[in-house]
């Protein structure tokens, strides 16, 4: 359960920290007071997205911290631990989120960083909110399905999940076959122009690299003659008498007089033998090279004719020859595969057609799970909505088929398959004796709706394990005995799971074990929230405010008084052994 909540600069609570306990708990205050703001902190905490507009006008962070007390074998524990998150279920477990200014948000369970995604996936398993929008969902005959799902996730959830892997291999299949039954017109075609080019590339004889070497003997062929005139040249001065011999006369006189003084003149002679014996290596080298330089115009030709059957290749298939081999390989391979598509497309519907039974099989046996606990979803739906005086309503969850002229055919007609299934749902319900089940959405008034819900929520709490349990006015459009019936399902849901509501109902109120005033001041120029738990003298005052406005009488007190004194007997009835 949820032990604790600090707020801090969150709207226009400021500083809030209060404790909470087992049971049932209500929170109450004048419109605008701030009770939403609460509900958003929880929110926060389960992983909802947060806002810059969410913080306090003035202030650069929003930082809200819930503690929460589980049991060693609840879900969370396993789920904390396959997200890496060190956690001892001896102890509690800390939820911290923070929210600038800027919009960014920090996350930390135990004192860890997760992300968003982990945060959310924790949360949903400690947190439930049913606010308004949740009404809509129940009039939106699109959501049936789901509903239906997750209450019989244990029947349903294993078939399902199994009719979805086949439903994504058996897709990837049709979408190939379709994509290769649609380019049937223009395979002729494409199979003209691959050939084509396949022919005009490997008739060129490419090799890889070729345009580079080609360019550098074309340029060493258009200057051969200047370069043999010029090597030739540097040779003959290297290797001349002025060249070799002159530094061949200088190491002789060097070596005639070197016994005279050899400590300084053998270090002069060892380099001018070092410079002797590098020129004359370099003057062989000149005389091989130029021995090697061609003067050839017809090999000159031919390299100019093969450069540009280059070039015009080039234009047509990539910017290199590396490239234009990389495209003859690519279409070599979309010809192979154009000239056996027959040969494809009948491996692609053998495979589509199997596929296509085997998931016909799977989606018969989800809609028989689905039939199954539809029908005990509707039993458990009109025994909640008994509880809540709505004892005359007849409730049915329709499963139809979606017929598609293009779909699968299953039991002698076309039917769509998608990746739900092969069924619509749609809850039907008649309030009244006599009348005929027509679609939900289209009768229910506000007050059905919240029972409804509230029906909803009693059976799925007893399946989900879920902690805590939030209702943002789930009372509305209620009254009278209809009123009483909420509150005291509350109470009774209570049993198994923390319980809030927020409400402006004292026959609500009343029934909680636990109250909240949620109180709006203005303190100097500042507008301040504050969270208080009543005691006993301050829940009469507050329910009687709540029964008869700003004023308060002592006629109004007397009421409050014996409102919580009757609801504290029949909870001792509820409580009382058989």
């Amino acid at each position: 359960m949820l032990m604790t909540l600090s707020i801090r600069n969150l709207a226009v609570i400021e500083s809030v920290d209060v404790s909470f306990h087992a049971g049932f708990h209500v929170l109450t205050g004048e419109t605008g007071a701030g009770k939403s703001i609460v509900i958003d902190a929880l929110g926060l905490i389960a992983g909802g997205r947060g806002s810059a507009d969410l913080i306090r006008y003035g202030c650069e962070k929003a930082e809200i911290e819930a503690m929460f007390e589980l049991q060693q074998n609840h879900p969370v524990w396993s789920a904390l631990e396959q997200i890496g998150i060190q956690a001892e279920p001896e102890e509690h477990l800390i939820i911290r989120r923070e929210v600038t200014n800027q919009g960014k948000s920090t996350s930390r369970i135990n004192g860890q960083l997760v992300n968003l995604t982990m945060l959310r996936e924790i949360g949903e398993q400690l947190i439930n909110i049913h606010g308004q929008h949740e009404h809509q969902n129940l009039m939106r005959a699109d959501r049936h399905l789901h509903l239906l799902d997750t209450y019989g996730e244990a029947v349903i959830g294993p078939v399902k999940r199994l009719y979805q892997e086949k439903y994504s291999s058996f897709s990837r299949v049709e979408k190939e076959y379709r994509e290769l039954m649609m380019t049937s017109q223009k395979t002729y075609q494409m199979l003209d122009l691959y050939r084509f080019q396949l022919e005009e590339i490997s008739a060129a004889s490419l090799k890889s690299g070729e345009d580079e070497w080609l360019l550098e003997e074309r340029v060493k062929l258009s200057h051969s003659e200047k370069m043999m005139d010029s090597v030739s040249g540097a040779y003959d001065l290297i290797y001349g008498q002025n060249g070799l011999g002159t530094i061949s006369n200088a190491v002789s006189r060097l070596e005639d007089v070197l016994r005279y003084d050899e400590k300084e003149l053998k270090p002069i002679l060892e380099q001018l033998q070092s410079a002797f014996y590098q020129l004359e290596d370099a003057a062989f080298q000149l005389r091989d090279y130029r021995d090697d330089i061609e003067f050839n115009p017809e090999r000159l030709n031919e390299v100019e004719e093969r450069l540009d059957l280059i070039a015009s290749l080039r234009r047509k298939y990539g910017e290199s020859v590396d490239e234009i081999l990389t495209y003859y390989n690519n279409i070599m391979m979309e010809t192979n595969a154009l000239e056996n598509k027959d040969e494809r497309l009948e491996e692609l519907q053998a495979r589509r057609d199997d596929m296509l039974t085997d998931l016909i099989e799977t989606a018969k046996e989800l809609s028989e799970a689905r039939q199954m606990c539809a029908a005990d979803l509707a039993g458990q739906v009109e025994k909640e909505l008994k509880d809540l005086h709505m004892e005359r309503t007849s409730l049915e969850v329709r499963l139809d088929r979606l017929e598609d002229p293009k779909g699968a055919e299953i039991d002698g007609e076309r039917i769509k398959l998608t990746r739900q299934g092969i069924d619509i749902a749609e809850f039907m319900i008649s309030p009244n004796p006599g009348e005929p089940l027509r679609p939900l959405s289209k009768i229910a008034s506000g007050g059905e709706l919240s029972r409804m819900m509230l029906a909803m929520k009693s059976i799925f709490a007893r399946h989900d394990r879920i902690p805590v349990l939030i209702f943002d006015e789930v009372d509305t459009g209620v009254s009278g005995r209809a009123a009483q019936s909420i509150a005291e399902k509350l109470d009774k849901l209570a049993e198994n799971c923390q319980v809030f509501s927020i409400t402006h109902l004292p026959q609500v109120a009343c029934m909680a074990e636990h109250q909240y005033l949620i109180e709006k001041n203005i303190e100097g120029e500042r507008t301040m929230t504050r969270v208080e738990e009543l005691t006993d003298h301050g829940r009469i005052e507050e329910l009687a405010r709540m029964l008869g406005g700003v004023e308060i009488t002592e006629k109004t007190l007397h009421h409050a008084q014996d409102m919580l004194k009757l609801a504290e007997e029949r909870k001792a009835v509820k409580t009382a052994p058989a």
